[in-house]
Order: C-alpha cells, then sequence, then structure tokens
C-alpha cells in the first residue's frame, strides 16, 4: 500500500477546529517540525472567543491575589501576536469572581490568528468539515473534507480532535459520552455586546442588578443570575460586554438548539431595553452583536485512555512527565444562571497526563480542549481556552511527533519538547 502514490500523505498531521485548542494543536505540531492543515466551519479562527462572543481567555492564570502564569508556549505566542496588534493582553481580575482573565477584543483576535497560522506555514481550510473518516483498525487514514468546493480526500499520518463537540472522534467510531454521567449538560449562554453608551457611563452592579430584576417581571424568560453577571468594557471600545444570559440545553439536538439561540435573543433585546429604561447612561443604548452562536460549555466526550477526576483537580495532582497545566477553578454551570466553584488544589494547577489526550482504541488520534478526557467535575476546568491552547499544543505536538515516527509518542517525548518551547509543565 505504501508504494501506492495516492496512500501518500497529504499532511503529517490534520487539525479538526480552529479555536484556541485547534490553534494550539496546529502551532504545536508545526512547531515540532509537521505539515499541518488546520480544519475550521466558520469562516475565521477563534473558537468561542469569536463565533460565541466570550470575549475573555480563562486558564492563562492561577486562581491568586496576584496573577500567577499556568499556560505560556503555543498560548504566549498567541498573546505576543495581540499584543503587535494594539491588545495589551494583560490579565485582569474580574470583579465578580476574583479570577484572572485575559479581555480580547474578536476582530483583533480574528487577524491576529491567521496571522501567527500564516507565520508558521500552517495551511488554514475555512468554511470546511470534516464530512466523514477512513480507518482501519486502530489507525485513521484520511479524512472526507466538506468545504465551499466540494468534497475532498485528505490522507494524513495523524489526526487532533479539537472540535469541541467530538465531532472527528464520533466519526471515527470512538465510544462518546454526552453531557456528565447522568447525561446532564452544562448550561449555555449569549454573551451580549451592547453599544451607544453615553461617554463616562458608569456601571454599578447594584443598579445592573436591580434592573435585571425589572427585565424578569416582565417576562416568562427569566434571568436566573442574581449577581448582575460578569460584565466589562470591550478592550478599545466603549461597548459593555455582559455574560447574564445562561439557557439550560435539555439534548444535542439541533431543535434543542435552535429553541435556546431564539429565547436568547428575546432575552438579550429585553434586557437591553430594560438598561434604556431604567439606567442612566444607557438610554440610547443598542444590542451590537450577539453570537454568531450561542456559547456552548459542553456536548460529547469521547473517550480517552484516562479520564481526569475531581480529586486530581482540587488536590492539585501532579505525574512525572505531565503535558499541560490545569489552573482555572472548577466551574460548573449545571443550573442555568447558578454556577458553582471549586478551587484547585496543590500549588494552584494540577497536571494534565498525555493519556488524558490519547484516543482509546486509536492509535493517531489526539484530543484538545474541550475532547480531553475528564469527568463532569474536572471538566469544569479543563475545558476553557487558556487551557485548551496548552492542552491543544500538547495534542499537535504528541501528533507530528508519532506522525515523524513508527510507534506513538511518550509523555516524556512530549514532555520534553515542550519544555524545549518555553511550556509551563
Amino acid at each position: 500500500m505504501s508504494s501506492d502514490e495516492s496512500w501518500q500523505p497529504d499532511y503529517d498531521v490534520v487539525v479538526a477546529g480552529g479555536g484556541a485548542a485547534g490553534v494550539g494543536a496546529a502551532i504545536g505540531a508545526a512547531l515540532t517540525g509537521a505539515k499541518v492543515c488546520l480544519v475550521e466551519k466558520y469562516g475565521f479562527l477563534g473558537g468561542a472567543a469569536t463565533n460565541a462572543q466570550v470575549l475573555a481567555y480563562c486558564g492563562f492564570f492561577q486562581q491568586a491575589p496576584e496573577p500567577i502564569q499556568a499556560v505560556a508556549g503555543a498560548g504566549e505566542l498567541v498573546l505576543e501576536e495581540l499584543r503587535r496588534h494594539g491588545l495589551d493582553a494583560k490579565p485582569y481580575r474580574s470583579p465578580t469572581t476574583g479570577n484572572w482573565i485575559i479581555l480580547l477584543d474578536p476582530e483583533v483576535l480574528k487577524l491576529s490568528l491567521d496571522r501567527i497560522c500564516a507565520e508558521h506555514g500552517i495551511d488554514v481550510l475555512l468554511h470546511t468539515r470534516v464530512a466523514s473518516v477512513s480507518r482501519t483498525g486502530r489507525h485513521l487514514e484520511s479524512v472526507m473534507l466538506a468545504g465551499m468546493d466540494g468534497r475532498r480526500r485528505v490522507i494524513a499520518n495523524a489526526f487532533v480532535d479539537a472540535s469541541g463537540d467530538a465531532n472527528l472522534a464520533l466519526l471515527a467510531g470512538v465510544e462518546c459520552q454526552t453531557g456528565d454521567d447522568n447525561g446532564h449538560l452544562q448550561a449555555v449562554t449569549m454573551p451580549l455586546r451592547i453599544g451607544g453608551l453615553a461617554p463616562g457611563t458608569r456601571i454599578d452592579r447594584q443598579v445592573i442588578i436591580a434592573t435585571t430584576e425589572k427585565y424578569n417581571e416582565t417576562t416568562d424568560l427569566k434571568i436566573n443570575r442574581s449577581d448582575g453577571g460578569i460584565y466589562t468594557r470591550v478592550p478599545g471600545s466603549d461597548d459593555f460586554w455582559w455574560l447574564t444570559v445562561d439557557l439550560p440545553i435539555e439534548d444535542l439536538s439541533s431543535s434543542s438548539f435552535t429553541r435556546a439561540e431564539q429565547q436568547g435573543r428575546v432575552m438579550a433585546h429585553g434586557l437591553v431595553k430594560a438598561l434604556r429604561d431604567h439606567v442612566t447612561g444607557f438610554e440610547d443604548a443598542y444590542l451590537a452583536q450577539t453570537g454568531p452562536q450561542i456559547g456552548i460549555r459542553e456536548s460529547r466526550h469521547p473517550k480517552a485512555r484516562y479520564r481526569m477526576t475531581f480529586d486530581d483537580v482540587v488536590s492539585g495532582r501532579t505525574c512525572d512527565f505531565p503535558i499541560a497545566r490545569a489552573a482555572w477553578p472548577i466551574e460548573l454551570h449545571g443550573e442555568a444562571g447558578k454556577p458553582i466553584y471549586h478551587s484547585v488544589g496543590g500549588a494552584g494547577y494540577c497536571h494534565v497526563p498525555l493519556d488524558a489526550i490519547t484516543a482509546d482504541g486509536l492509535d493517531n488520534l489526539w484530543y484538545a480542549g474541550r475532547t480531553i478526557g475528564a469527568d463532569g467535575r474536572a471538566y469544569g476546568s479543563i475545558r476553557v481556552m487558556g487551557t485548551a491552547f496548552a492542552t491543544g499544543e500538547a495534542a499537535g505536538t504528541a501528533a507530528a511527533l508519532s506522525a515523524s515516527s513508527a510507534k506513538p509518542a511518550t509523555a516524556q517525548a512530549v514532555n520534553k519538547a515542550l519544555a524545549e518551547r518555553g511550556a509551563l509543565l
């Protein structure tokens, strides 16, 4: 078969999904010397930060009085690119949770990710989905990509599922679990970007809480958060960014997501009207943007060789050859509008082992971001975008090392390659 020219690989590594995890994986693979193809269904990279207006990178820093960095490597390269395009990318402490985040401008992020992928020689295919896969035994051979120009088959030596929804793993026949052990999905959120505020408008949390209560009096689509939600200004503008519209999601059906999207839009417009009617400085406010889609926290979990546990996170468990740090506190949205947090123990982070990003039953598929192995509560820590850059870089590195060898990369080899590039382990 190897003598058949049609079976020669088009790429060393194919990465499905262009969010933080996918970009991290593509950079990690490219830095390891691989020829890389990054596939993304939207017309831009960035994942939830750009397709759902989640304008904050969580997980780059530990939970502490002062910011302690937990993610470097490929993630830090992205932050440096953001700074080159005018975004300061400094740690910002959320007044709602006390956690350190990095505030984002979606348009700056889109351009920055385009530039960094081009700089590393990554072939990016936007408006493209993985439609099917070819598999023999424990080995993926190719993917069928569906794009604007139809379908094309792409052969590769190794693959990374950074799709968030485990689309590649599902097509490959990997066993997948929906939601937690009881099949329950975390709530979805529709972030709002609101423009038209009067110059110098001061945003008072108690006023926001009171206005939300007034809104709730007018509708059956209630806001369940009682703390005013998470909000700040969008960098480089006076726009108000607000996370308070949380909705339950029953299953992964199109009808459930359609209902959530439509209800979220009704709630968004109602909230903006309440702000105009009741808050000084918001008299001319308007809904500048939602979406393009609602923010999804959880969908499918493909089976990995190791499933990180709640105890791993809250004890700050470490291992000999880690491939990433997870430092974001466990954040669970089991009930819409009522998040629950558990702090990370130990030194303020736990280690992610290689087996947590390695597919069970396949020798050339790795996971990144939301798809890595974790139980229902540990998942609340590992799913965030800062951590996704780290698990993505590790997955891309493991895939590239394996693509250039006759056998899968060891944890020691992946750890060594990441450490040499400055990853925090």
